[in-house]
């Protein structure tokens, strides 16, 4: 049966949504704006994102960034996901208590996190730099996984796997040709979210990242505190572009059946 909303919860939704999203549209369009003062409209230009490619500290951090977010997202995909197979088919003493902490890193305030990272690395006596972005990045990344992944799990048909083995097929057989396609989307969703945690992070990054080792979110800010230009509103546009595009994704693959 097909409800219709009354008119004063479609103005409050329409609302709440034009307040979420009215900065963001505003960034937008001026990103596209012929005038250095982001304020004063002067008519449509695209030299903003051409400048993009002038300027070879955003061209470095970018470089940074992918590199430190595709290594984050293949070392948590590939660790959160056996830890969710862990958790979801074998029974241990503790096994609650250390579910529970998976959700640590997510609900705890990321300055929490930085904080605590650099005083590990000042302990161990570790340099800064992308070394240790990255490890940070999958500190807290990996949570991410295993919970989508435990979610792909509970929806899985486990009699595929036991027809597998009585056909004939042994442990490692079954994980690749049926446990494997079968949590693929889960753990492809749960890559994208780890991705995206990864590129747009700056508050953990600004504690654990070294002399030349800035990502793209740590440069643009450095361009803010030092002016702000037409460009910074770009290159925001094309990382909320992307990032949501990744969550779009991931969260078509979430519902797949």
């Amino acid at each position: 049966m097909n409800l219709r909303a009354p008119g004063w919860l479609v103005a409050v939704v329409g609302a709440v949504y034009l307040f979420l999203h009215a900065p963001i549209l505003v960034l937008m369009v001026f990103s596209f704006n012929n005038s250095k003062f982001s304020v004063d409209w002067r008519g449509f230009t695209l030299q903003w994102y051409h400048r993009l490619l002038e300027r070879p500290d955003i061209l470095r951090g970018l470089k940074i960034s992918l590199i430190v977010g595709v290594a984050a997202t293949v070392i948590s995909a590939v660790f959160g996901t056996l830890v969710a197979l862990a958790l979801a088919r074998h029974r241990f003493r503790g096994r609650r208590l250390f579910e529970g902490f998976l959700y640590v890193p997510v609900v705890t305030p990321e300055i929490v996190v930085g904080i605590s990272l650099l005083i590990l690395f000042a302990l161990l006596k570790f340099p800064l730099g992308v070394t240790t972005i990255t490890i940070a990045h999958v500190a807290f990344c990996i949570s991410f996984v295993v919970i989508v992944v435990l979610a792909r799990l509970e929806g899985m048909d486990r009699h595929l796997e036991e027809a597998a083995m009585i056909l004939g097929a042994d442990e490692i057989t079954t994980f690749w040709r049926v446990t494997i396609p079968q949590l693929w989307p889960g753990i492809l969703a749960g890559a994208l979210l780890a991705f995206t945690m990864s590129f747009d992070d700056f508050v953990i990054t600004s504690f654990v990242s070294g002399p030349g080792s800035s990502t793209l979110p740590i440069v643009v800010y450095g361009m803010v505190r030092r002016n702000v230009e037409p460009s910074i509103n770009a290159i925001s546009t094309i990382i909320l572009l992307v990032t949501a595009i990744l969550i779009y994704v991931a969260d078509r693959l979430l519902r797949e059946r």
